[in-house]
């Protein structure tokens, strides 16, 4: 059995011990430094330490400022919350694990947080247990049961590995735009390998938003063979729009990857691969120039990632350059 840390000596050998989590740890973990329960409570009616739920402790003298001293603010805390600094996430992804149950983890883009993924924010934490665990539920988290878990990655929080995060991330995102954005951020920030990605998305036999994800997962990790498959043609019969005449794949200077789509009446289509310029705000940025060129010029571009999340958007511009360009 441990021998008791001296009163005198408890803060010294939390500060140490919640150090890699942010400033928080578990009962538990305060119990094998030697810290026992009853000086665990002792320390929390001083109010030197806080609890924060059934199983978690936070030392106040360790925590970021921006984090709440109050523990019924704890779950209503958010993940990349306006204000929040990155770093500051790293206690409430700990919180959420040790909180949410027996053998929980951090998943979709909560476990791409934890593995380095920044600037995508989410307005809960993602966990997954097995199914049939006993779990606990609390605002912002949202907890799902799964068979099989999914293997796991190495080091650090618990958390499902980051080909199949992120692919639960684009499951579980609000919109098809999230759902893009978080695979392409994904594969830009280097949190998956490409090759990884495609293999892992290969073996899914069902998924949501099957019809957006398999494309996008295509066009961010294997750019020209998934442009090359882009059948435009069929997206214009779709609106009741002529055929184009020409549609080829090419090579512009600094690697850009496009397919060239003409039409009879002079209008010309460029949709550029995903890795041209990488998230989601060259396809606002293509539908103003777009709006602009029509007025005087005959060549559209197109982000590929923005033919699949903002079809209507971009065919409704082919239609009106079309439309601009042929006899009346």
């Amino acid at each position: 059995m441990k021998e008791p840390v001296p009163r005198t000596s408890r803060q010294e050998v939390a500060l140490r011990l919640v150090r890699p989590y942010g400033g928080i740890c578990t009962r538990a973990m305060l119990v094998d430094t030697g810290i026992g329960q009853g000086a665990i409570d002792a320390e929390i009616r001083a109010r030197r330490w806080l609890r924060i739920g059934r199983h978690t402790v936070a030392i106040p003298e360790a925590m970021a400022p921006s984090w709440p001293s109050d523990a019924s603010s704890w779950p209503r805390a958010r993940p990349g919350a306006a204000g929040t600094p990155e770093l500051s996430q790293l206690p409430l992804l700990w919180w959420a694990v040790w909180e949410s149950g027996t053998g929980a983890v951090l998943d979709g883009a909560s476990s791409l947080t934890a593995s380095g993924l920044t600037g995508y924010t989410q307005d809960r934490i993602d966990v997954s247990v097995e199914a049939g665990s006993r779990t606990i539920r609390h605002p912002g988290i949202r907890i799902k049961e799964r068979r099989p878990l999914g293997p796991l990655a190495p080091g650090g929080i618990p958390r499902v590995e980051t080909a199949l995060s992120t692919i639960r991330a684009a499951q579980l995102a609000v919109s098809d735009r999230q759902a893009a954005l978080v695979i392409c951020m994904s594969v830009q920030q280097r949190i998956v390998e490409p090759d990884r990605l495609l293999r892992r998305w290969r073996g899914i036999a069902r998924s949501k938003r099957r019809s957006l994800i398999g494309p996008v997962i295509g066009d961010v990790c294997d750019g020209a063979h998934s442009l090359g498959e882009l059948d435009f043609a069929a997206l214009c019969r779709a609106r009741d729009l002529p055929e184009p005449v020409r549609q080829q794949l090419r090579q512009g200077p600094n690697g850009r990857i496009y397919l060239d789509v003409a039409f009879a009446c002079g209008l010309v289509v460029e949709i550029d691969g995903a890795g041209h310029s990488w998230g989601l705000a060259p396809v606002d940025d293509a539908l103003r120039a777009n709006h602009v060129t029509l007025q005087n010029r005959s060549v559209l571009r197109i982000p590929v990632i923005g033919l699949r999340v903002m079809p209507q958007a971009f065919m409704d511009q082919v239609a009106t350059g079309i439309r601009l360009r042929s006899p009346h």
